[in-house]
């Protein structure tokens, strides 16, 4: 006895080329969380990045509008399968806030406000490959996607986007965070379908 149903086939594959293997794409913009959405204000809201030997830097709400902004236009990919191309934000470079430091770290660990961590390879934040956004769609970022701020890293599955960003561990071993705790991919890169630990 067959495990599908005859007559289905799935979703229909689109052919296009910017869409990683067992993606869709949505229309919309799907919001999904670990826990209940925490609600920053931005009179409050502090970005902290630690580096390995504990040496602290800090940012208040208004220092970070006063650092160089930059507009970015990129595709997302959620590790549930949705894909959406083309979204437009705006935020701050990894490498204005961390570029200038002086760390013999390899990995970062990404905290938020709600207790939310996820981990990176340093590397994956550089370069102008990740950026502290608070805009989309050219509006203030709303808490649902993770307003005031979050991490954008668009090669990686977008749990590695941290929402409500709060802060940036820098560390000199690898530690799983939240979702790698229980079983999601330490890397997580969508053209390689590192959904689940093994892939």
């Amino acid at each position: 006895m067959g495990v599908v149903t005859p007559g289905f086939s799935g979703r229909a594959r689109s052919g296009n080329p910017r869409l990683p293997p067992g993606q869709y794409l949505a229309e919309d913009f799907p919001v999904l969380s670990a826990g209940p959405t925490p609600r920053v204000r931005t009179e409050t809201w502090e970005f902290t990045v630690t580096t390995e030997t504990g040496e602290k830097h800090a940012w208040s709400w208004a220092e970070l509008m006063a650092l160089p902004s930059e507009k970015f236009t990129v595709d997302i990919h959620c590790v549930t399968q949705w894909s959406k191309l083309d979204t437009h934000w705006r935020g701050v470079a990894v490498d204005t806030l961390v570029g200038g430091l002086d760390t013999a770290a390899d990995y970062v660990m990404v905290h938020s406000y709600g207790g939310y961590t996820t981990n990176l390879p340093l590397a994956d934040l550089l370069d102008g490959q990740a950026w502290i956004a608070y805009e989309y769609g050219g509006k203030p970022l709303t808490p649902e996607h993770g307003g005031p701020a979050r991490l954008v890293v668009p090669h990686l599955y977008f749990w590695k986007s941290a929402k409500w960003v709060r802060g940036l561990e820098l560390k000199t071993r690898d530690e799983p965070g939240f979702w790698e705790n229980v079983g999601y991919h330490d890397y997580g890169d969508p053209w390689r379908e590192q959904r689940y630990q093994g892939d």
